[in-house]
């Protein structure tokens, strides 16, 4: 992440709230990455060793951190200006209130705006379809973090939404109707990269939490069985035997809810 750490890096000391503790934990980077953060050395703290994998390393840089707010920010995301004096200002200003998050934007790797991430309000129940909060847009309470467990290490792409889940489950999360934060698409992107071993950790996910799999999640991990299409910059169209296979899987998944399932198949073929 050499080719964007920089801009992140900038995104967070070019804030305008100073009260900031910066920590970077870098899994032994080759890439001249230790050399990037060696000249912001002055302005934050790094650490650069192996590790077990983001949620590993997210654990490990909370343990250092001293703050009464929280949030972390993979290497190649950005905050954009004012992001975190808004999130900060909202939590004090909202005590029943354990993580806000505001609206993103997904870019590429020139910094040219795709789209707005797909954010939505607050609604526990929405997060067993969906992950409709944009990871880069978030502040939480460090004491709400500690209280859950912190990250699952053992989830290396979809650590982000089981937090999401686990916190949901009992605090209150709030939304701000401003773009806060950039997150990143592109190749190595490891969501666009991996999308095989992200939708099948998802699925892991979801029947771990819920004992269900939303015919949408079925639906694209048949699609990419069958194309190995990254679905973001390269899209799966559909055909017969990639609905079939998504039938077949859905009743493995959902073996204790079939009925529900097939009724979100018949709805998807209505529309």
């Amino acid at each position: 992440m050499a080719t964007y750490v920089e801009r992140t890096i900038k995104s967070v000391l070019d804030q305008d709230y100073d009260d900031i503790e910066y920590i970077v934990m870098d899994g032994g980077s080759t890439d001249g990455t230790k050399e990037i953060l060696a000249r912001y050395g002055h302005l934050l703290q790094f650490e650069s060793r192996s590790d077990n994998g983001p949620g590993d390393a997210i654990n490990r840089g909370y343990e250092r951190s001293h703050g009464e707010f929280f949030a972390y920010l993979n290497a190649d995301d950005t905050y954009l200006p004012g992001a975190i004096r808004t999130a900060v200002e909202y939590l004090l200003e909202n005590p029943q209130v354990a993580v806000i998050y505001g609206n993103g934007f997904w870019v590429d790797s020139d910094d040219h705006v795709i789209c707005p991430y797909p954010t939505r309000d607050f609604d526990p129940a929405l997060l067993a379809r969906e992950c409709y909060i944009c990871q880069p847009a978030t502040l939480m309470r460090s004491e709400v973090f500690a209280r859950v467990g912190m990250m699952n290490p053992e989830l290396h792409y979809t650590f982000d939404y089981d937090l999401w889940i686990r916190i949901a489950k009992q605090y209150a999360f709030g939304r701000l109707e401003r773009f806060l934060a950039t997150s990143r698409m592109h190749p190595s992107n490891k969501t666009i990269g991996a999308k095989g071993k992200v939708l099948r950790e998802t699925i892991r996910l979801l029947r771990h939490h819920y004992g269900y799999v939303p015919y949408q999640w079925v639906y694209a991990y048949a699609c990419w069985l069958l194309d190995r299409k990254n679905q973001f910059f390269e899209q799966s169209l559909p055909s017969v035997p990639k609905f079939f296979l998504s039938v077949l899987l859905g009743a493995r998944y959902n073996v204790f809810h079939p009925a529900r399932f097939y009724g979100e198949v018949v709805s998807a073929t209505r529309r």
